[in-house]
């Protein structure tokens, strides 16, 4: 088994990117297991997809149920899965969405939305938010601008799609402090209505309403509603990208619920089926149907085994209260973080809602230290704890373990970082 990442490293394109040399021969709960025997705590969930935890038992026996009777569909039959999921995720989705196109990613979803929101409106004008991270397919490329990385070498990109910045307060696009927020990014937004782009030509606002993998950032609490007011004079549809922040996350449903902000079309992925490949366009129904049948359309979307394991999911959520979970153990973790944050001085800012938190790693003041964040990671990995970066300049923590994750041991992996901290500090 020791060659295993030779030999992976020489089979799978350099372009797919693997965090860690370990090779995995089981996980459970918060735990992943190497070949060698050596156990980590996963704080990554996977790519905040774990949202339950690793091979949850009731997610197992779903999924094991389902493949006895039958693996695949193929759009050619109707099966209980699907519809059971769309009414699953009708009662827990924001009020007046109500119907549903199931997709097999995050990226998948985000080109359906786009579609539909161009078909709907019969406009071309796409906002998206410069930070943004929506995908690496075609159209959700054109949105994504979490790094030049992904855009680099494939231009010209899908037309008429303008980006506005992201509401990122530790690092104002416009040199604000919090305290003396003007809402800048707001009044730079309506800006492009009168230089770029005409409002009535503008078929859809996308946003992630927290920050995903460009830094993981909350947004002030009026920015999200003041988008929706702008969508409702303009009759632009919102779409919120709820990939990352989705499913419990943020300690609600869906991270709009904080702001009490509801969408025209979301967007849903990642931990929607504990692991398994599924995602999600959710809308008014309205506006589903005037999509006329073959506007849209897949052959392993809505998948019976992962609607199974979605199904199951949502029950895990609700039965073990990890919502109630997620916003206690975050609440615990923020001010552990906080009071680090006052210690060390390479921590210069802590955010988050739920188990999505953000710890930006910064040197001389307040200039980005993606160097001092790889050593943590690396430190963290031999103590037997996974860590995440994100962000463009890949110097901020994404600390996300599995909804299910405990007091102690939130406790248990946050020392470890603490301790990470300290000996790579260069006085340590």
């Amino acid at each position: 088994m020791a060659d295993i990442v030779k030999k992976a490293k020489n089979l799978l394109t350099s372009a797919l990117v693997m965090h860690t040399d370990i090779i995995v021969r089981k996980a459970e709960g918060i735990y992943v297991e190497g070949v060698d025997g050596r156990r980590y705590m996963d704080f990554s969930s996977g790519l905040a997809t774990a949202n339950t935890g690793h091979n949850h038992p009731a997610i197992v026996e779903a999924i094991k149920k389902q493949a006895e009777m039958f693996i695949h569909s193929g759009c050619m039959f109707y099966y209980e899965s699907i519809v059971g999921l769309s009414e699953k995720l009708k009662k827990i989705t924001p009020s007046g969405l109500d119907m549903f196109f199931f997709g097999n990613s995050g990226a998948e979803a985000v080109e359906g939305a786009i579609k539909l929101a161009r078909l709907y409106t019969g406009r071309q004008g796409i906002i998206a938010f410069t930070g943004s991270f929506h995908g690496r397919t075609f159209g959700a490329l054109s949105l994504t601008t979490s790094s030049i990385k992904y855009r680099k070498g494939y231009h010209p990109l899908l037309p008429s799609v303008y980006h506005s910045p992201y509401p990122y307060c530790y690092r104002c696009y416009f040199g604000q402090k919090p305290e003396t927020c003007s809402m800048g990014c707001y009044e730079y937004l309506e800006g492009l209505f009168k230089h770029q782009i005409s409002a009535e030509e503008v078929a859809c606002l996308i946003i992630e309403p927290v920050l995903g993998e460009g830094g993981y950032v909350v947004p002030p609490k009026g920015f999200l509603k003041r988008l929706r007011a702008l969508c409702d004079k303009w009759n632009i549809l919102l779409i919120l990208d709820e990939v990352q922040s989705g499913m419990g996350r943020t300690g609600k449903w869906f991270a709009s619920e904080h702001f009490t902000v509801s969408p025209d079309i979301m967007t849903v992925a990642k931990g929607i089926g504990s692991g398994m490949p599924l995602s999600a366009v959710v809308s008014k129904k309205r506006i589903m149907t005037k999509w006329p049948p073959g506007a849209h359309g897949t052959t392993f979307g809505g998948n019976p085994v992962s609607c199974a394991a979605a199904i199951a999911t949502i029950g895990v959520i609700e039965k073990e209260k990890l919502l109630e979970n997620a916003l206690s153990i975050g609440k615990h973790t923020l001010k552990r973080l906080n009071i680090m944050k006052e210690k060390y001085n390479c921590i210069g800012d802590v955010r988050g809602l739920g188990l999505m938190i953000g710890i930006e790693f910064v040197k001389n003041g307040n200039e980005p230290d993606k160097e001092r964040l790889e050593k943590v990671i690396g430190y963290c990995r031999d103590k037997g704890l996974i860590l995440l970066e994100c962000g463009i300049d890949k110097n901020i923590l994404r600390l996300v373990p599995p909804l299910v994750v405990k007091k102690d041991e939130i406790d248990k992996g946050l020392d470890i970082l603490e301790e990470a901290i300290v000996k790579t500090s260069d006085k340590g």
